[in-house]
């Protein structure tokens, strides 16, 4: 047969199915929704991020769509009859139904993955809570230093990641930010564990009470300061009198061990001077005898044991009194009242005054329940 020939039968076929097609006898070589369908899962794996999260299988997708679009696009004119068999559809179509399967595997795993990263943020964002809740409670955020700024900074990105839709980075940013936190609970227990020590409380409280007794025995005044509390009581021949509440210094709660640390020490104390108006910087004042023997005992096995840095001093002028001004509501480590009941106290004692000032009188004081809720929050996550 001549080539004039071939051609003119190709053309009459063209030109019969052409015909034929508006009576659906010839159909296109490649139904253009399927094209469509395989191209959209294509944007859609890309959009999941298939490419990172599963490149074996994404990159068997790609192997074969590249040179199957690129035959849909050679043969994108031909027609055939409904009943030829046609090996690029069936091609086509289990690359739809693989991508496919691919894609609802992507789906599935992007939906577990952003429900664990709300369970992490929202966990997470509960134990900031709860922290900051505590370490306000106890003014604690001085022992912590600037570790709570940064584990707010972590949570507000975790948040943020998740807002975003990017969970594999909220998830991590969630992780940092709950290992923050453990090692602040963990900072917490460690430098405050004292307020829950049953051995440390009975010390305290027989310091207390010895001051109690010995205000009964000389029918005198006596003073006991709890930090814990933050409360000052007065007792007169082994009464209680009155309490009032007191403010620390801005590290109160801890140990005091060096000049400027903030700390409130604790220990048996004695008012050696009432400074009034004109003798004191504040409205008025007790001055206590810190350091005291034991004060200075202390502070020297700190230094030897290497606790104290060594060109640290000891410091003195630990004083009961009240408000100079508003700028002065934090003392540096004083017991600190309001200038009304610094008022009435001032005029009830006299120098020679007992004064106790303890960690805490009982197991259940504000810093062992603060912790001790840290604790449950820290084990139920």
């Amino acid at each position: 047969m001549s080539t004039r020939s071939v051609k003119s039968g190709l053309i009459a076929l063209a030109q019969g199915c052409f015909l034929a097609g508006a009576l659906s006898a010839c159909v296109q070589a490649i139904p253009p929704e399927l094209v469509s369908a395989i191209e959209t899962i294509d944007q859609q794996l890309v959009a999941l991020k298939a490419p990172e999260i599963a490149p074996d299988e994404y990159a068997r997708f790609v192997r074969q769509w590249v040179p199957l679009r690129a035959r849909v696009q050679s043969d994108d004119d031909l027609v055939r009859w409904p009943w030829e068999a046609n090996d690029l559809e069936a091609e086509l179509r289990r690359l739809h139904d693989e991508g496919g399967n691919t894609l609802a595997k992507l789906h599935g795993e992007r939906q577990a993955q952003q429900q664990r990263a709300q369970l992490k943020v929202v966990r997470v964002e509960e134990r900031l809570r709860a922290l900051s809740s505590q370490i306000e409670a106890i003014d604690g955020r001085i022992v912590l230093g600037g570790k709570p700024v940064q584990t707010d900074l972590l949570v507000k990105q975790a948040r943020s990641f998740y807002d975003q839709h990017d969970y594999p980075r909220s998830i991590e940013a969630a992780d940092l930010a709950g290992k923050a936190l453990q090692v602040q609970s963990a900072l917490l227990a460690r430098e405050l564990g004292r307020y829950a020590d049953i051995q440390s409380i009975r010390g305290w409280q027989t310091l207390a009470q010895q001051t109690i007794d010995w205000s009964r025995t000389h029918r005198s005044t006596a003073i006991v300061v709890s930090k814990a509390e933050r409360v000052l009581t007065l007792y007169k021949n082994g009464n209680k009198v009155v309490s009032y509440p007191v403010r620390l210094g801005f590290n109160g709660i801890r140990e005091k061990q060096f000049q400027g640390d903030g700390a409130t020490p604790e220990g048996r104390y004695r008012i050696t001077d009432k400074r009034g108006a004109g003798r004191t910087q504040f409205y008025r004042a007790l001055v206590l005898d810190y350091p005291n023997q034991d004060d200075r005992r202390r502070f020297a096995q700190g230094k030897k044991v290497g606790r104290i840095p060594a060109m640290k001093q000891i410091g003195g002028q630990i004083e009961i009194h009240g408000v100079e001004n508003e700028f002065m509501a934090q003392t540096l480590g004083c017991v600190m009242l309001e200038n009304a009941q610094m008022s009435a106290l001032f005029e009830r004692v006299e120098p020679g005054t007992p004064v106790s000032i303890v960690g805490a009188l009982t197991g259940r004081n504000a810093v062992a329940m603060a912790l001790a809720k840290l604790g449950d929050h820290e084990e139920g996550t």
